[in-house]
């Protein structure tokens, strides 16, 4: 591709990481009062962990992500909940996100 959108209007807010959560790059939800945790297949993410340590976690909550993706999914608005094992997937009961780049494994979004 021959633009690139990383940059574009991100936000990051530090959280405490519940226990599940060791590993970035992972769709997140919240779970308590200012605290996030991994996402679970079909679960609706409040943003993508980009970093994780000494208990806390850094989340994007705005802005363009790429994300891995179990298949490729349309350009425009697609409605996007968290898949299996730490990817995005199209679900009806999911977030409207406009999706800008697609592969066969990846999909590039914003928040």
């Amino acid at each position: 591709m021959n633009v690139n959108f990383n940059g574009y209007g991100e936000n990051v807010l530090t959280f405490i990481a519940d226990s599940g959560l060791t590993e970035a790059g992972v769709p997140v939800k919240m779970s308590a009062d200012g605290t996030v945790a991994k996402c679970s297949a079909d679960d609706v993410f409040c943003g993508v962990c980009v970093g994780v340590r000494g208990g806390y976690a850094a989340v994007q909550t705005a802005g363009y992500v790429r994300m891995p993706a179990g298949s490729k999914i349309a350009v425009g608005y697609k409605k996007l909940a968290a898949g299996s094992s730490g990817t995005v997937a199209v679900n009806a009961s999911g977030r409207e996100l406009l999706v800008v780049d697609s592969t066969a494994t990846e999909v590039g979004f914003i928040l």
